[in-house]
């Protein structure tokens, strides 16, 4: 008759640490994509040009992002990423607070203060985002 044997305590805590490593992979590969959005939470449909003051400009991934004082409203604009951003003229630096910029794209269907922008006018230079 097999004699039954309890588990070495060291195998629970192998066990243990692998799982434990398997889910901050599986965290790290996820937490990006969950961050990342898709376009269709816009209304392609309906173009809208805003013209106003920075108010806030963030140059960090997934996005580039501005805060944009336009007729009295304070509107979330997300621009292209970092590197599509100083591959088209406009590196850090760019664009500042205070600034002056006009933005041309499409308004969120679910934030009526968000626009996601197709095109930027600043510093006398329009750039096409997309």
């Amino acid at each position: 008759m097999a004699r039954d044997r309890l588990p070495d305590p060291r195998s629970r805590v192998l066990v243990a640490a692998g799982a434990a490593a398997g889910f901050a992979v599986a965290a790290t590969v996820a937490l990006p994509a969950l961050a990342h959005h898709g376009w269709g939470g816009y209304d392609a449909g309906r173009t809208l040009t805003l013209t106003g003051a920075v108010e806030q400009f963030a140059f960090s991934n997934p996005h580039t992002m501005l805060n944009l004082r336009s007729d009295g409203k304070l509107w979330h604009v997300v621009l292209a990423p970092p590197g599509r951003m100083a591959a088209r003229g406009l590196p850090d630096g760019t664009i500042k607070s205070g600034q002056t910029v006009t933005v041309v794209g499409y308004p969120s269907k679910s934030d009526p203060a968000e626009l996601r922008a197709e095109r930027i006018a600043v510093g006398g230079q329009t750039v096409e985002l997309r």
